[in-house]
């Protein structure tokens, strides 16, 4: 079972200590999980789960067959169920951690920059996992699936997942949006759409020493007229809650947040207090003139004053960065098979999302390596090709040139798919009901 320390060598040799043997039973004292030497121990369990992973979760029964070694898939799972949760974020931890200062580079204007957005995954329909994370309301009992909610931080110029959250579907993104500022370091950019855009959270990116550059949230009214009033000076609906500064230019302009009377849902009145009570953003009217562009004009705010170090057009181009971010995520949901999970109950689950993060960040490895070697930028290797090079149980001895995408700018296609769907009705109704219904159909015919 030394597949992945195999590929490790070849992507990152410092990688290899942190899924190695002696890291990973040093990893299980420290938790004080004891275990019984044989071929399931938990170093051949682990990369025996990231073997599985890698070839978008596949059956248990297959296992066998990629590894070359002789289990049931019933001992395989009993294995896999023995290993404590922790063992899996400590490895996903010390990985990723040791993957971003690897890979993550000043990349604009001498800082890193990273993307904040959340997204969601399904998984059985169990007891236990609808109790945990819960189903879309729309959706009648028995009819639906549990989601569970995904928060993420990456590095926009590598891809690289810096971090993740799991949690309830019926959560929402600010909530724990703090809980990855950890993850940064001072000085870094923070880029993230209008749902993150709130006095509280950017004040506590300001705390933390980051930059934000968010698009501006639907609520927030904007008025770039010089010498403006606000709400809080003149009595009146429609007025802005900001007090003007001065102006920059057209459409761009520093202006100063006031402190709202209450918290938000997500934060305690002790951590509100410790707010100030102003804070000092710039805003600025991007305008979108991509053939084809459903958004024709985007307002955003940042901490990034200056308009000599940061000129309005290249915040509208680092803002539009941020799209990269859902391609990665699509990378990791649809390519590599995050989109759906198997596991039944809630301690798997976890499981597999822990393994999820640190495979992803491996095929990321692989990516960047290549790109670096190739001399082309990182979001141009084949995420796929990546994938299926770490895929075969005996690798090439080198890594090989992989796939380098097409630069295509200003490609445009319509939001349509050709390829129809199977004409099946949606299950409005819980299984049971529908079977007895057929059951008396079948009874009066």
């Amino acid at each position: 079972m030394v597949v992945i320390l195999h590929q490790l060598g070849q992507i990152r040799e410092d990688l290899v200590d942190d899924l190695d043997r002696p890291t990973i039973e040093r990893h299980c004292r420290a938790i004080g999980y004891r275990w019984r030497d044989g071929l399931l121990d938990p170093f051949n369990t682990v990369h025996l789960f990231i073997l599985q992973v890698l070839h978008r979760n596949t059956a248990m029964t297959h296992l066998p067959h990629l590894s070359g070694e002789r289990f049931s898939a019933s001992a395989y799972c009993q294995a896999r169920q023995r290993l404590p949760l922790e063992l899996f974020r400590r490895l996903t931890d010390s990985f990723c951690r040791a993957a971003g200062r690897r890979g993550s580079e000043p990349s604009w204007c001498g800082r890193r920059v990273f993307a904040m957005d959340g997204s969601g995954f399904s998984m059985p329909d169990t007891p236990a996992l609808q109790a945990a994370f819960g189903q879309p309301s729309g959706q009648r009992a028995g009819c639906g699936f549990p989601v569970a909610h995904l928060l993420a931080l990456m590095d926009v110029d590598t891809g690289l997942l810096s971090d993740a959250i799991l949690a309830p579907l019926n959560t929402h993104d600010l909530k724990q949006a703090a809980d990855l500022h950890p993850a940064l370091r001072a000085g870094d950019v923070l880029v993230a759409d209008r749902a993150f855009c709130s006095y509280a959270h950017i004040a506590l990116c300001l705390q933390a020493g980051l930059h934000v550059v968010f698009r501006i949230h639907q609520r927030q009214i904007v008025d770039f007229h010089p010498h403006r009033s606000c709400a809080q000076d003149v009595l009146g609906q429609g007025l802005p809650t900001s007090r003007w500064v001065r102006r920059l230019g057209p459409c761009d302009q520093i202006v100063d947040w006031v402190k709202p009377d209450s918290p938000p849902k997500w934060m305690t009145r002790e951590q509100f207090a410790r707010l100030p009570e102003t804070i000092r953003l710039r805003e600025v009217k991007i305008r979108i003139t991509d053939p084809g562009s459903r958004v024709r004009e985007v307002v955003l705010v940042s901490t990034l004053l200056d308009p000599a170090e940061c000129p309005a057009a290249d915040l509208g181009r680092l803002y539009r960065q941020r799209w990269q971010m859902e391609v990665n995520l699509r990378d990791l949901k649809i390519t590599l098979g995050l989109d759906v999970l198997k596991g039944r109950s809630v301690d798997v689950v976890n499981k597999e999302f822990q393994v999820y993060v640190l495979v992803y960040n491996l095929v990321r490895l692989t990516a960047l390596k290549a790109a670096r070697r190739q001399r082309v930028h990182p979001t141009r290797i084949s995420f796929i090709d990546a994938l299926r090079w770490l895929q075969p149980p005996k690798p090439s001895e080198r890594l090989p040139e992989l796939l380098v995408n097409p630069q295509r700018p200003g490609r445009r296609e319509p939001r349509c798919i050709k390829r129809r769907g199977k004409q099946y009705p949606l299950m409005r109704s819980p299984r049971d009901e529908l079977r007895k219904r057929l059951r008396r159909q079948h009874d009066a015919a």
